[in-house]
């Protein structure tokens, strides 16, 4: 007996799963909240060399800036440099006597700002960007806080994953709601830089916890039927997350209340703990089966289903759990002991690496789009509705690897079009941005989806660790990578777009998993790729046999 039988008798889909998928709600909303976090929390707003005060009596006030700051080529004055001694301007007073002779005719010598920075507060009131003086020549900085949040999320991805297997999903569940609630309130009181990176990148670990929980504690939950449904039903609160997020980031403007407002749903998370049920497919597998029988019965009541005493009976669910009581406990190196698990993990890991450096390449770049910051991430927000709808009817209908592999290429080709557009084509920028990004949510769902379908019950956790592992080196990766426009300007777009391309090719090579059952077993696994094999084969040979019949008939 498999466990998709035991979940048929227990009322397959019905309000016991409906109330999971609500209370597993709350941690994808939280997820942009802090992964698209520094769209408006590292943003750097417009600024120049901090000056002394002008007198008073200055008849034209830009004829101290114009003393005192050069120009760029496109005619602003410079962010980062100022005049070694201020010039003056013909009829103009600046309470110096008259200019000496190395002055007259020349270009005064520049130096970097001296006295700080002076920044506009119209759009940001304050950033970590602003607080900790991240522009100019320490400009990168504001990048390497956010790879070094993904690389939090990449080293928690590897211990959510190996821990969930091995203690459960409810209980590490709790543990990511409480130490993302308190290193977050660490990050929000950080006093220096050094600080906010650290308790950042702790935020980052303890954030992975959600991502590697939540989609198999509800797949696990779920016949096979609805499965898609689910999926993306779920994956709409990520897109609620990102639409909350602009609003919250419209309406604080300061970047600790704004990081505190985004932290603070935990707190009714964790009292959510209490109603969140356990896998009863992962009990099985640990052999608990008094546990899994009393959630089981659960289900079944809340589904108004009536089960037969045998359906549930000990004797049952002993048969189920006979079949991974002795095995051993998962590792990472399981995911590449038998030769289709290992195709299946280089795959997967090449996919998701190309799915995150895509996605988080275009999202957490706004810039030369010729909106504002808000109203981008709004409507970066709402393409993600119409995205996840096309992922439901092209994973039902064609099946989960061409969806996969199609919405890579997709977000790879508005990348490349983007190349051949002229800057001063700002609507046409914008048009392929806003189909780049839904294009790269799409294959994000898509990916999740996906994973979990591949890997059985007793490594589903650790190969979406593993996965989320090199997605998140590649998140890691893309804000760094939006430096290399210092060595050529569409380099950038030319690397996410490339990345895409070889992901979406990569898809390619997984099997389909549309309307399959969920493996609990590696032997599960080996003996579907066998049954694939067979039927190729067969496939094949008739091909084959028509062929000669045809010759034979001529």
């Amino acid at each position: 007996m498999r466990f998709e039988e035991l979940l048929e008798e227990a009322g397959g889909f019905g309000p016991f799963q409906l109330r999971n998928l609500a209370l597993l709600a709350l941690p994808r909303v939280l997820l942009p909240l802090h992964f698209l976090l520094p769209v408006f929390l590292a943003a750097v707003p417009a600024h120049r060399c901090a000056l002394p005060a002008a007198p008073a009596n200055l008849s034209r006030p830009d004829a101290w800036l114009e003393a005192r700051l050069p120009r760029e080529p496109d005619g602003a004055f410079s962010a980062c440099l100022q005049f070694a001694s201020p010039r003056l301007l013909p009829n103009t007073t600046l309470g110096r006597g008259t200019p000496g002779p190395g002055e007259r005719g020349s270009q005064p010598p520049t130096v970097p700002c001296a006295r700080g920075w002076e920044y506009d507060r119209s759009e940001f009131s304050s950033t970590i960007a602003t607080e900790w003086d991240l522009v100019c020549e320490r400009k990168g900085l504001s990048q390497v806080t956010s790879t070094c949040f993904f690389v939090g999320v990449l080293l928690g991805a590897v211990l959510f994953g190996y821990l969930s297997d091995r203690f459960g999903r409810r209980r590490l569940l709790l543990a990511a709601y409480a130490s993302s609630l308190l290193l977050s309130l660490a990050s929000a009181a950080s006093v220096s830089f050094a600080m906010f990176v650290i308790t950042r990148t702790l935020t980052g670990s303890a954030l992975a916890g959600f991502t590697i929980i939540v989609l198999p504690l509800e797949l696990e939950w779920l016949d096979v039927e609805h499965r898609v449904v689910a999926g993306v039903l779920s994956s709409i609160f990520w897109t609620v997350g990102v639409l909350l997020l602009a609003l919250v980031g419209y309406l604080i403007r300061d970047w600790r209340w704004l990081l505190l407002a985004a932290t603070l749903p935990c707190v009714p998370g964790i009292l959510s703990i209490r109603w969140v049920p356990e896998s009863a497919r992962w009990l099985l597998t640990q052999g608990r089966v008094e546990e899994a029988r009393g959630y089981l019965l659960r289900c079944a009541s809340l589904n108004g289903k009536s089960v037969a005493s045998e359906s549930l009976s000990q004797e049952a669910l002993d048969k189920v759990a006979d079949r991974e009581r002795g095995a051993p406990r998962p590792s990472y190196l399981d995911l590449f002991r038998t030769s289709r698990l290992r195709h299946i993990s280089l795959c997967c890991a090449a996919v998701w690496f190309g799915v995150n450096f895509s996605y988080y390449g275009l999202t957490l770049d706004l810039s030369g789009l010729g909106l504002d910051v808000y109203r981008t991430q709004l409507l970066f927000g709402a393409m993600e509705v119409p995205s996840k709808l096309l992922v439901y009817l092209c994973v039902s209908r064609v099946g989960r690897r061409p969806t996969q592999s199609g919405m890579l290429l997709g977000a790879a080709l508005t990348f490349g079009i983007r190349l051949l557009v002229s800057k001063e084509s700002r609507a046409w920028t914008t048009a392929l941005a806003i189909l780049g990004k839904a294009f790269s949510e799409a294959a994000f769902t898509t990916a999740y989806l996906f994973t979990s379908e591949l890997y059985p019950t007793v490594l589903r956790q650790t190969g979406l660790g593993l996965c989320a592992l090199v997605g998140r080196l590649g998140a890691s990766l893309a804000p760094v990578a939006a430096l290399l426009d210092v060595v050529w300007l569409p380099l950038p777009k030319l690397t996410y777009g490339g990345i895409a391309l070889l992901a979406g090719c990569v898809a390619v090579l997984l099997p389909e998993t549309r309307k399959a059952q969920l493996p609990e077993t590696i032997q599960d696994v080996e003996k579907m790729s066998n049954s694939r094999s067979r039927q190729e084969g067969e496939m094949q040979s008739g091909r084959n046999g028509a062929e000669e019949s045809c010759a034979q008939r001529f």
